[in-house]
C-alpha cells in the first residue's frame, strides 16, 4: 500500500482544495505565519495590476493554523500534478513536505505551498491598509481578489480557527466597496 499523501490548506485550499479528499482534519503548521506576502499576477491580479493571495512566511515565533486533507487513495500522482499546476504557476511558492499537527493529537507529513522570499513576487510587510487597498481593487483569472479574502476568511471562521488579520481586512474591504 502506498503512504498516505496530506496536504496542507491555509488559503484556498480550505474552501477549494480541487482534489479528492478522504479526511481532513483542522491542523497547525509551527514556525510559518499566514499573510498576504504574495503578489498575484494570475489568479487574483494581473502583471499589470497585481493583487495579493497568502502564503506562508517562515516566522520561528509563529504557527498557523489551517486544515490538513488525505488525498484519497489511488489520487495521490494525479493531486500532485493538479496542484503543481495550480500553485507553482509563477514559482513565487516552494514545495516543502514539513510536519503538521492535527487537532486529534496526531502528527503528519503534509505538502505545502511556501512563500520563496527572494521572489520578485513576494511583499511581506505591507502595511494591512495597503493590503485593503490592492486587495479591494484586484481581479484574475480565478475572479476578484476580494472574493478570495472573504472565503478564506468566511472558511476560517467556520472552522472556529478565525485569523484577525484576515477579519479585519475583510471588513475594510467590504467599507471599501460597498455591495
Amino acid at each position: 500500500m502506498a503512504e498516505e499523501m496530506w496536504v496542507f490548506g491555509y488559503g484556498s485550499l480550505i474552501w477549494n482544495p480541487e482534489f479528492p479528499v478522504a479526511e481532513q482534519h483542522v491542523a497547525r503548521a509551527k514556525g510559518w505565519h499566514r499573510s498576504f506576502c504574495m503578489r498575484s499576477i494570475h489568479h487574483r491580479g494581473t502583471e499589470a495590476e497585481p493583487g495579493l493571495v497568502l502564503a506562508l512566511d517562515a516566522d520561528p515565533a509563529a504557527h498557523c493554523d489551517g486544515v490538513a486533507f488525505r488525498v484519497r487513495p489511488g489520487a495521490e500522482a494525479t493531486t500532485l500534478q493538479t496542484l503543481r499546476d495550480r500553485e507553482l504557476i509563477s514559482s513565487a511558492y516552494l514545495e516543502r513536505w514539513l510536519p503538521v499537527d492535527l487537532a486529534d493529537g496526531r502528527q503528519v507529513l503534509a505538502l505545502v505551498f511556501v512563500i520563496d522570499p527572494d521572489h520578485a513576487q513576494y511583499c511581506g510587510g505591507l502595511a494591512l491598509e495597503v493590503q485593503a487597498q490592492i486587495i479591494a481593487h484586484a481581479v484574475g483569472g480565478r475572479g476578484t481578489n476580494r472574493d478570495y479574502l472573504y472565503a478564506t476568511a468566511a472558511q476560517l471562521a467556520d472552522l472556529g480557527i478565525g485569523d484577525a488579520d484576515l477579519e479585519w481586512l475583510a471588513a475594510r474591504v467590504q467599507a471599501l466597496c460597498p455591495p
